[in-house]
């Protein structure tokens, strides 16, 4: 994976991608991970760019990729 991106969100910390898997992991303020395979890279870009990656994340990622 690559390093962790900081995340614009109330309470999604950070993210980390890696384009080879397609793996997208998101690390909650909680410390909590959560991995979501066969991830676009263009979603990636689009989660770390959003000025709300939580509502990014609502719309683009949740219940449309499986989580691992």
């Amino acid at each position: 994976m690559a390093d962790a991106v900081q995340l614009r969100s109330a309470w999604m910390s950070t993210a980390e991608y890696d384009p080879d898997s397609k793996e997208l992991e998101i690390v909650l303020d909680d410390g909590k991970s959560y991995t979501y395979s066969n991830v676009p890279a263009q979603i990636y870009q689009g989660l770390i760019s959003a000025s709300s990656a939580g509502k990014f994340f609502r719309a683009n990622i949740r219940d449309r990729f499986p989580e691992t």
